[in-house]
């Protein structure tokens, strides 16, 4: 073998390897990206409502705002979450509450019968397994006092292990505050 031989072997040679190792890396961004894909999938519940950002994409319509309230809902009674999550919910749906609500109690007291509710509905072995909410044509919105305001009904479906299924239906009040977002002004339960 005479020296321009072996130098295009050499050449050949680097080139597959060349090839090779690309190939190699590609496959492993390739693997990464769905081992990354999967990861995301399996956020919880409490996860994806906590993720939210309320500072840059506030819900923009009433509809909305009650559907990420049931979601954290949702989160409080069915999940397991730590006490650090929990305080963390409590903060994410006292932002879709209006001032006013929110003045009717301290922090204190709101966590505390927060944590009591959720207590009372995990002994009896209450989960919610669904919620429906209005159509968007069956949201009512109104002035009051100069307040642009909304209302709207959400249907629970509260599941007990041993009585079923029972649907409770709530009534939800919203008003704009100065900033233009939805605020969850009270709420109460429908008598059939």
């Amino acid at each position: 073998m005479n020296m321009k031989s072996s130098g295009k072997i050499g050449l050949i040679v680097f080139g597959v390897i060349l090839v090779a190792v690309v190939a190699g890396y590609a496959l492993h961004l390739n693997h990464k990206s769905k081992v990354d894909a999967e990861r995301a999938v399996e956020s919880t519940a409490v996860q994806k409502v906590l993720q939210k950002d309320l500072e840059r994409s506030y819900p923009p319509t009433p509809k909305e705002v009650v559907k990420y309230y049931a979601d954290i809902t949702k989160c409080f009674y069915n999940e397991e979450y730590t006490e650090e999550e929990l305080e963390q919910m409590a903060v994410k749906i006292q932002g879709l509450y209006d001032a006013e609500l929110i003045a009717n109690k301290t922090q204190e007291d709101y966590l505390t019968d927060l944590r009591s509710e959720i207590v009372d509905m995990k002994n009896n072995d209450w989960t919610i397994s669904g919620y429906v909410l209005s159509s968007s044509v069956d949201v009512e919105e109104f002035t009051e006092n100069g307040y642009s305001c909304a209302r709207l009904y959400c249907t629970f479906s509260v599941k007990q292990s041993t009585n079923g299924t029972v649907r409770t239906m709530e009534q939800f009040v919203l008003r704009k505050d100065d900033d233009g977002h939805w605020k969850i002004l009270g709420w109460e339960l429908v008598e059939d």
